[in-house]
C-alpha cells in the first residue's frame, strides 16, 4: 500500500516546477518554500553541495531583488542547533540547521534531544557519505539514522534521490504538526549531487499513516457530554485553578486561555515552559509553580479543589511527589495533544485529547451559554492574601550585589516586553521568578533537558528571527563557558543581543544542593581558581560594550547603559556567591516540604531532610 499523500502547500503552480536541479538545490528551494528566513549551520565535505546551493540561491535572489536566505555560521554545530531552537521558540516557526556528516552531525544530538524534550519544531539537514560508502567506516561517517533515532521525533535517511524533495516537505510537516519536535534528514553526498526535475509540491516520504492520525486528532472536538461533565465539576468547585504548561504556547492557545480564565475568574499557575501563556501583570496570574515556583503559587496548588491542567505533564519538577500534588483537589481535568501524557504520572478524573486552542474555544462558547458563573470572590480574597503574605523577596540590605536586584532593575526597564533567554542553573530560576512577560514566546529556556550552554546561541537565533526586538541572554559563568565561542558570532553578524553573566564563581545550583543535601562538600563546583576574565574575552571577541559590575551603587546606571547600547553588549555582574534559589521544594517531596529560605515567609517551617538517592535529581 502506498501512503504517499499529495499536499497543496506549496501551490501546484510553483514557478520552478519542471526545472532541472541538483538534489542540493532542491533541498534549499524546499526550505525556502516553507518560509524559512534563516538557516544555522557549519559546513563540511559531506554537505558542501547544499552549502553551494545556498550560495547559488542567494546569488539568484539578489539578482532578482528578492529576499535572500541568510546562513548563520556558529563556532560549533551544537550552537547551530540551539540557534535554530531559539529561532523556533521565539516565533513558533520551524528552525533549520544544516551540518555535515560524522562529528558535525553527532554534535547535533544534544540540541535535537533538547527540542524533543521541550516539543520544539526543528528540521536538521545532515550531510552523509555517499551511499556506496555507508557502512564502510568512511571518513567522517557516523550512523546518524541510528544515533538520532533515539532522540528525534523522526529520522529520514534518503537513499532514493527521487524522494528527496518530498522528504524535505515531509520533515517540515512532521516537525510542526501534532506534538511538535525535531526531524532529522540524513542525505548522502551523491544524492545531493544527483540531478532531477523539481516538482514544487507533494510528499514522497511515506507519512500517510501519520497524516491520517493528525487529521483525526485535529477533528477531535469536545462533545456536549464532555462539556456538561466538565462544567459540572467547575460548578461544584470553590477554589478552581488552571495549571498551564508549554502545550498552551505550542498550540498558539494563549489568547483562548486568557479568555477562559477571565470569563470565569480562574487563577493561573504556569510551568517553566508555560511562562508567558498569561500576562504576569494580570490579576489572575500566580506566576510559576513547582520546585522553584513562587510560594503563593505552590500554596494555591495545595489549596485548590479543582485543577484544570492545560498542556502540562506533571513532570518531576512540578509534581515531585505525585501522590502529594494538589492534595485537596476533588477532581483533576487534563487537556493534551498527546494521549501518552494522560494518567502517565497523575490520575485524572476527566480528560480530552485534541487541539487545545479549539478545546478552549469550546469551553468559552459553552461558558457564554451558562445562566450564571461561579462566585469565586472568597477564593480571590484568599489568593490575594497569599500574594501579600508570601511574596518573592531577598536580602535587600546586603552590601553584596544580589542577582534578584539586578533582574528587578532590568525588568523595570524592559516592562515585560523583552525576549529573555537563559542558560541553565540558578540564574535560570531567578530569571523565571523575577522577570515579567506580557506574551508567549518571550521566554526561551532549556526546560526538560536543562542544557547548560543553551542561553547564548538561543538568544542569537531569536535575535535573527526578531531583528527589531530586544533580546537578552541571562547566563551564568559556568553555563556560558559551554558555548563561549558564540560571543564572536554575535559580533560577526552584529546581532544586538544583550548578554548578562551573573558570576558567582562556580556551579551555583549544584553548590546549593551540596549545601543542603551533601554536608557542604563542594566537590568540583568551586571555580575560584579559574582565571578567565570574561570582560577581556568579550572585548577580544569584538564587543565594544563590555563591563564588569560589582557595586550596588552602580547597578541602576550600568544596567541602563548596557540595555541602551546600540549593538551587542556584554555585562558581567559579580554577585553574592551564596545567593540561593528559593523557594525550593526538595526532590521527591510535596509542597508541604517547601523551603523558603531566610527572606520569604512560609506558612510553616519545613525541616530540610536529605532525599533518598533515587530522588536526588
Amino acid at each position: 500500500m502506498n501512503d504517499t499523500v499529495k499536499l497543496t502547500i506549496p501551490p501546484l503552480d510553483h514557478p520552478l516546477a519542471g526545472q532541472k536541479m541538483t538534489g542540493a538545490q532542491m533541498v534549499v528551494q524546499a526550505i525556502a518554500d516553507e518560509g524559512v528566513s534563516a538557516i544555522f549551520g557549519y559546513s563540511g565535505g559531506a554537505v558542501l553541495p547544499c552549502y553551494d546551493a545556498v550560495f547559488l540561491y542567494n546569488e539568484e535572489q539578489a539578482r532578482q531583488g528578492r529576499r535572500q536566505l541568510p546562513l548563520i555560521v556558529p563556532a560549533n554545530e551544537q550552537a547551530a542547533g540551539f540557534m535554530a531552537a531559539g529561532y523556533s521558540r521565539s516565533t513558533g516557526q520551524v528552525g533549520v540547521a544544516l551540518v555535515t556528516s560524522g562529528p558535525g552531525a553527532t554534535n547535533m544530538v544534544t540540541p535535537v534531544r533538547d527540542c524533543t524534550a521541550d516539543s520544539i519544531p526543528m528540521v536538521v539537514i545532515c550531510g552523509q557519505v555517499p551511499r556506496a560508502a555507508i557502512g564502510t567506516d568512511a571518513f567522517q561517517e557516523a550512523p546518524i539514522a541510528s544515533v538520532m533515532g533515539a532522540v528525534a521525533k523522526h529520522v529520514f535517511l534518503v537513499t532514493d534521490p527521487e524522494k528527496l524533495e518530498g522528504t524535505i516537505r515531509a520533515a517540515f510537516e512532521l516537525a510542526r504538526t501534532g506534538r511538535p519536535g525535531p526531524v532529522v534528514v540524513d542525505i548522502p553526498k551523491d544524492v545531493q549531487n544527483w540531478e532531477g526535475v523539481y516538482q514544487g509540491r507533494g510528499v514522497s516520504a511515506s507519512i500517510g499513516v501519520y497524516q491520517r492520525r493528525t487529521r483525526e486528532l485535529a477533528a477531535r472536538k469536545l462533545s456536549q457530554a464532555q462539556l456538561d461533565s466538565f462544567f459540572a465539576m467547575l460548578g461544584k468547585a470553590k477554589r478552581p485553578l488552571i495549571y498551564a504548561g508549554g502545550g498552551v504556547i505550542h498550540a498558539g492557545a494563549s489568547p483562548e486561555l486568557r479568555d477562559f480564565a477571565d470569563m470565569f475568574g480562574i487563577p493561573v499557575v504556569t510551568t517553566l515552559m508555560g511562562i508567558g501563556a498569561v500576562d504576569t501583570f494580570a490579576p489572575l496570574s500566580l506566576r510559576m509553580l513547582g520546585m522553584h515556583g513562587a510560594a503563593f503559587a505552590n500554596y494555591a496548588v495545595e489549596d485548590c479543589d479543582f485543577l484544570i491542567t492545560l498542556g502540562a505533564r506533571f513532570d518531576d519538577r512540578v509534581a515531585g511527589s505525585p501522590a502529594k500534588f494538589a492534595p485537596r483537589a476533588r477532581a483533576i481535568a487534563q487537556f493534551d495533544i498527546d494521549a501518552a501524557e494522560i494518567n502517565k504520572v497523575k490520575q485524572v478524573a476527566w480528560h480530552h485529547i485534541g487541539d487545545l486552542k479549539d478545546a478552549l474555544r469550546s469551553l468559552v462558547a459553552q461558558g457564554r451559554r451558562l445562566p450564571q458563573k461561579p462566585d469565586l470572590s472568597a477564593w480571590h480574597a484568599e489568593l490575594g492574601a497569599l500574594k501579600r503574605d508570601y511574596p518573592m523577596n531577598f536580602d535587600r540590605n546586603s552590601t553584596l550585589v544580589q542577582p534578584y536586584y539586578v533582574i528587578e532593575e532590568i525588568n523595570r526597564i524592559t516592562r515585560g516586553e523583552a525576549i529573555i533567554s537563559t542558560g541553565v542553573g540558578q540564574h535560570q530560576m531567578w530569571a523565571a521568578q523575577y522577570f515579567d512577560f506580557r506574551e508567549p514566546r518571550q521566554w526561551l529556556t532549556s526546560g526538560s533537558m536543562g542544557t547548560m550552554g543553551f542561553g547564548l546561541p538561543a538568544a542569537l537565533g531569536a535575535q535573527v528571527a526578531n531583528p527589531e526586538r530586544l533580546v537578552i541572554d541571562i547566563d551564568g559563568d559556568a553555563s556560558i563557558r559551554m558555548n563561549m565561542g558564540e560571543m564572536e558570532t554575535a559580533t560577526t553578524y552584529n546581532l544586538p543581543v544583550k548578554i548578562c553573566v551573573l558570576n558567582n564563581i562556580g556551579d551555583g545550583m549544584v553548590r546549593q544542593w551540596q549545601k543542603l543535601f551533601f554536608g557542604g562538600r563542594m566537590a568540583s563546583t568551586d571555580k575560584s581558581l579559574h582565571t578567565k576574565d570574561f570582560v577581556k574575552a568579550a572585548q577580544a571577541d569584538g564587543f565594544r560594550y563590555a563591563q564588569r559590575l560589582s557595586s550596588n551603587a552602580d547597578v541602576t546606571r550600568v544596567v541602563s547603559e548596557w540595555l541602551a547600547f546600540n549593538g551587542p553588549a556584554f555585562l558581567e555582574v559579580m554577585i553574592d556567591p551564596d545567593a540561593g534559589v528559593y523557594p525550593m521544594v526538595p526532590p521527591g517531596q510535596g509542597y508541604d516540604a517547601m523551603i523558603t529560605g531566610d527572606f520569604i515567609a512560609a506558612r510553616k517551617a519545613a525541616a530540610v531532610g536529605k532525599p533518598s538517592m533515587s530522588e536526588m535529581f
